[in-house]
């Protein structure tokens, strides 16, 4: 089948209005796997499709652009900013939206690719057109691109930048339209992922901007569109850099965080308790989220109630920012910290070991896996290795490999055991033939099935 479709694009390349051809080449390659195509990527020539791009024929246009969506898809990222970079050029620029969108789809595999983003990075000529034809572009498609290249490196936002590109996104982020401020912040959020790109938003004036509008969301009736983005924007913008400074600057951000823990719209509280997670997730963070005193207690106790009571979707988010939360790295981990943990697990309910037992019991792998992940992140602190040994069962229910029946749910169960069995304490604390119990279950792997043993019984004829 590859042959017949190899041989129809060297018939396309020869004749001067194939539209036969093209016709049968979109339907055979429907037909050839992508594998299949793959093998062959240096045997495609796919100059002539492009060239054919640029004769004002509609049918032909479309047919060219299908079939190349499919044949790039063969083709590695670095071969095409190699080797198809003239015809990019002229496809940014093409009256054919249809054909930009092909193209900019391409400058993203090879912005996401370290290999392939170096082509265009050394070449500045070409990065430099890359940006000015996206920048007559208003399609979202090509904000994301913008923001994936300035993200690159410091030269690469400061072409974006010259072009007034970003400068154009910044003014939409903090424009009326709310919908497209929601956008916005997304793409912001994923230059605050680069050290320059944080630089340049804090030189602009962008995070003060931002806190300002979460100041004026009260009065906003439309800010529930867009409010979850820029909190989940200051969130990652805190770990990234300083949780305390960040939360020092911008005390807003972590009263609208606890605000929005006591919404009634769970969009609101997945958002605040995701951004609980991601603020929670070093030492620093947590030792914030310390200093709000009762504060976080009250929150904490809510967050159980959610993880108990919510929708399955919300569930799980609760129960992975508790892992966040509460997990300490051995090295990390100080009389201090441990008192903090604990203290801050009791306030989760009443009991929450068993709280997340029953959790985990629910006939639903993913709810169990995250409860799994759970007693994961608290395994090597000595404090929780005393609740579980002293909680009836519960060592047993660890051990037991006949409750988990799926792979997710037998790796999640493998990691707690692992958490366990490589604690210093736990030998101490579970006792020795318990801790020789996790290191046998540990080297006979997360997937071992026990033999069944047959016995000859005396008379069974």
């Amino acid at each position: 089948m590859e042959a017949q479709a190899l041989a129809l694009l060297r018939e396309v390349s020869r004749l001067e209005a194939p539209l036969e051809e093209l016709r049968a080449l979109q339907s055979v390659l429907q037909t050839v796997p992508l594998s299949e195509l793959r093998e062959q990527a240096a045997e495609l020539r796919l100059g002539p499709l492009f060239s054919l791009l640029n004769e004002n024929h509609r049918e032909q246009t479309t047919l060219c652009v299908s079939i190349l969506e499919r044949l790039l898809q063969a083709v590695e990222p670095v071969h095409v900013a190699r080797n198809l970079r003239v015809d990019l050029q002229r496809g940014l620029t093409h009256s054919n939206d249809s054909v930009k969108i092909l193209t900019l789809s391409q400058v993203g595999r090879i912005v996401e690719n370290s290999e392939a983003v170096t082509e265009i990075l050394n070449n500045a000529e070409l990065l430099k057109q890359i940006v000015y034809c996206i920048g007559g572009d208003n399609l979202s498609v090509a904000k994301a691109l913008i923001v994936e290249i300035s993200s690159v490196s410091p030269e690469s936002l400061n072409y974006c930048t010259t072009s007034g590109l970003v400068t154009q996104l910044l003014r939409e982020l903090t424009g009326e339209d709310v919908l497209v401020r929601a956008t916005c912040v997304e793409m912001v959020t994923s230059l605050a992922y680069t050290q320059h790109g944080r630089q340049y938003l804090s030189q602009e004036g962008v995070i003060d901007q931002i806190s300002n509008i979460i100041v004026g969301a009260d009065s906003d009736p439309f800010s529930s569109f867009y409010l979850p983005g820029f909190v989940k924007f200051f969130g990652n913008l805190a770990i990234m850099d300083s949780p305390q400074q960040i939360c020092e600057r911008y005390p807003v951000f972590v009263e609208k965080v606890f605000e929005m823990t006591e919404s009634q719209d769970p969009t609101m509280i997945g958002v605040a308790v995701d951004t609980i997670g991601i603020l929670g997730s070093n030492v620093e963070g947590k030792q914030v989220l310390q200093k709000t005193g009762t504060r976080f207690e009250r929150l904490l106790m809510k967050i159980g109630y959610q993880a108990k009571n919510a929708s399955t979707e919300l569930k799980i988010r609760c129960l992975d920012a508790i892992s966040s939360i509460f997990y300490i790295p051995p090295e990390q981990q100080t009389d201090d910290l441990l008192r903090m943990t604990e203290s801050w697990f009791s306030s989760l309910s009443r009991d929450p070991l068993e709280l997340f037992r029953g959790i985990s019991n629910q006939p639903f792998p993913e709810l169990h896996c995250a409860a799994l992940k759970v007693f994961t992140a608290i395994a090597n602190q000595p404090w929780a290795q005393k609740l579980m040994f002293n909680s009836p069962g519960f060592v047993e229910y660890v051990m037991d490999r006949s409750v988990e029946h799926d792979k997710a749910s037998k790796d999640a169960k493998y990691e707690l055991v692992k958490a366990l069995a490589n604690s210093k304490t736990v030998a101490e604390i579970f006792g020795n033939p318990n801790y020789l119990r996790l290191r046998t279950y540990l080297s006979e792997g997360p997937y071992y099935v026990k033999p069944i043993s047959t016995t000859a019984v005396e008379g069974a004829e």
